[in-house]
This record gives structure tokens, C-alpha cells and sequence, in this order.
């Protein structure tokens, strides 16, 4: 069993509401992903489920017993950290079998448990090393491996990725979804990088201030978020926002939102189009703009696009055909219509 569940959740730290009432239910076996911007609370949420910060009001509720009061070491979650945190003086082998030492496990049983762990991890060559002679992505699995000997219900994850290179990085998604389904252990997962979310979670609840803007499927949220921040979060480049044209407005934007909300409703304040929907062809078609500056990265050019009126540069994401495009070439923009979001004045999405 792995369900957790949190009822009217508050934390605060001094008089800085930092969790400000979450209600959410973790189901057995899932993949849940907390995502946000630094400050949101995310890791301060698993800390609580870790029992490493108390928890000012509400209920934590781990396999349906309430666990507000319950030492860290009894609540069946493990908790993998950002920094590693394994003993400098220890061996790979002794830095996983410590917590199972300490539990009173036999020497035989607990080299048993660290074997299997470090063969899931593949790193049973690396028992007798010292952290000092691995690799950032070697001492991570160390990490997860310490984790995994004590057999939680819960694992938690606080950022584990975020020391390490981009390459390994991309390697260790990979590694630690596969875990998860070799396992099938629920795990809770911090991360303040939406790509991470959106390929690792079965479920992400995105964080802001405290609360949880949305809870769904990655593709769902990404789809249909709730509103403009979640929308403006999950995607890379941001999503597209463009203003409803006042009175001053120019001509090319006034073009422009008719384009993006042809049957735009009275109480749309804003346009949401996300970067792959936005078609780039010759001068003449479409809205006229600017390449103000252009990255090509092989399988996919990103062109940021200066537009008459606008105060922020439009992204569009296109084929390696427009690499011959630069800094100040002349196109047209043609929005996919039937993609655009519409969002009213306090950011929430019309449907």
C-alpha cells in the first residue's frame, strides 16, 4: 500500500502562509509530480509528508492512518534528497545498509537487501566504492538505492535530478521511471522543471503560492490548463499570450486577435497559443512580423517573433526547412485558430 492523502493542509513560518490549505489524494502505485516556481511550497508539501516540517493544520493520512504525529522513521516513506547526503567515510554497500543497520537487521539479510537493491540500480559493481570515487549520477542511484532497502510504501523525491548535467539528467528520467515500474511504489516527486513533469509524472499537480493550481494528466494539463499560469508554466517556450486590442490599438494586433479568436467571447481578456501553433509562411500572408532572434537546434528551429503593437515577442517552434531564417527576416504569421486558448481578466481559461 502508497496512499497518502492530505485534508485542509496550512504551514507557515512566522506569519508567511507558505502551504495555504491543500487538499489532495495520492493514489496507490501512481507517479505524482510536484512542479512550480522556487517558492511555491512544493518541497515544503514533501518535507510535511517526510515528517521533516511539522504540519500547523489539516491531516496527513499515509494507507489511511493519520500520521500528522508519527515519527519520520514510522510513517513508511523514504526520502531522497537534492544533495545526495551519503557518508563520505562509507562504502556504497554501507551507505545503503546503514538505515537497516541501525533497524536492528543482520548482517547476512542486509547484504541481501543492498545486493538486490544495487542490482536493480545497476551499481553492484560499486559497492565497495566511496562516494568520493562516483560519478553525480552514480551517487544519486546510491541515494535512491538507501531509499530502496528499506522497502517504504512512499518514496519521495525533493529536485534529485537538478545537480546533475543535462546529458544525465535526460539518462535518470529514464532510469527512475523504469524503477517505478519494476516497483510499483507510489512516488512523489519535486521538480521545478516542467520537462522533467510532463515526461516522468502519470499525474502533476502544479504548485503556485502555496496552492495547487491544477491536478490532472501531463497532456490534459497541457492542453487544457485551468488557467494562465499553469498554461504559461508547462510548455518550453511559454505559451503565446496576446491582449485584446484596446482602443490604441495597431492595426496588425487588431488583425492578429481576429485571427487567434475569430468569435472571440465578450469577457476574453487574453489569447493563449502555444509556439507549435503558430505557422510561419512568406510576407503577405497571415499578420506581418519580425524575426528578432532565430535558434536552430537541428530537428527544430525556434524563431521569436516581433509583431507591431505587441509589448512581448510571439515564439514560434518550426521545421529545420526555415533554418535559412535570421535576425531580421519579414514573415507572416498564421495561428492555428482551433489551438488558441482563451483566458478572462483574472487568467482563467473560458472554455
Amino acid at each position: 500500500m502508497g496512499q497518502v492523502s492530505l485534508r485542509g493542509v496550512r504551514k507557515s513560518f512566522g506569519t508567511t502562509a507558505v502551504i495555504k490549505g491543500i487538499d489532495l489524494d495520492v493514489n496507490d502505485g501512481e507517479f505524482l509530480v510536484f512542479v512550480g516556481p522556487s517558492g511555491c511550497g512544493k518541497s515544503t508539501m514533501l518535507r510535511m509528508i517526510a515528517g521533516l516540517e511539522s504540519i500547523d493544520d489539516g491531516d496527513l493520512l499515509i494507507d489511511g492512518r493519520r500520521a500528522n504525529d508519527v515519527r519520520p522513521a514510522e510513517r513508511g516513506a523514504a526520502m531522497v534528497f537534492q544533495n545526495y547526503a551519503l557518508y563520505p567515510h562509507m562504502t556504497v554497500a554501507e551507505n545503503m545498509g546503514f538505515a537497516l543497520k541501525m533497524a536492528g537487521v543482520g548482517r547476512a539479510a542486509r547484504d541481501e537487501q543492498v545486493r538486490r537493491a544495487a542490482d536493480v540500480l545497476r551499481i553492484a559493481d560499486l559497492l565497495g566504492r566511496l562516494p568520493r570515487e562516483l560519478s553525480g549520477g552514480q551517487r544519486q542511484r546510491v541515494a535512491i538505492g538507501r531509499a530502496i532497502v528499506r522497502k517504504p510504501s512512499v518514496f519521495l523525491f525533493d529536485e534529485p535530478l537538478s545537480n546533475l548535467d543535462a546529458a544525465l539528467r535526460v539518462n535518470m528520467r529514464i532510469e527512475l521511471s523504469r524503477l517505478h515500474r519494476e516497483l510499483g511504489t507510489t512516488m512523489i516527486y519535486v521538480t521545478h522543471d516542467q520537462v522533467e513533469a510532463m515526461t516522468m509524472g502519470t499525474r502533476i499537480a502544479v504548485f503556485n503560492q502555496g496552492r495547487i493550481e491544477q491536478l490532472g494528466a501531463p497532456l490534459s494539463l497541457y492542453n487544457a490548463p485551468a488557467n494562465e499560469f499553469v498554461a504559461g508554466f508547462l510548455g518550453a517556450p511559454r505559451i503565446n499570450l496576446v491582449e485584446r486590442p484596446g482602443l490604441d490599438a495597431t492595426p496588425v494586433h487588431r488583425a492578429l486577435w481576429t485571427l487567434l479568436l475569430p468569435d472571440a467571447p465578450a469577457r476574453a481578456r487574453r489569447a493563449g497559443l502555444r509556439s507549435e501553433h503558430l505557422r510561419v509562411t512568406a510576407l503577405g500572408a497571415g499578420v506581418p512580423a519580425t524575426v528578432a532572434m532565430a535558434e536552430h537546434l537541428g530537428d527544430v528551429s525556434v524563431l521569436h517573433l516581433r509583431v507591431d503593437g505587441l509589448a512581448e515577442l510571439l515564439h514560434a517552434k518550426v521545421d529545420p526547412n526555415h533554418a535559412h531564417l535570421g535576425a531580421g527576416a519579414s514573415v507572416g504569421l498564421v495561428p492555428d485558430a482551433a489551438a488558441v486558448l482563451a483566458f478572462d481578466d483574472a487568467g482563467r481559461r473560458i472554455a
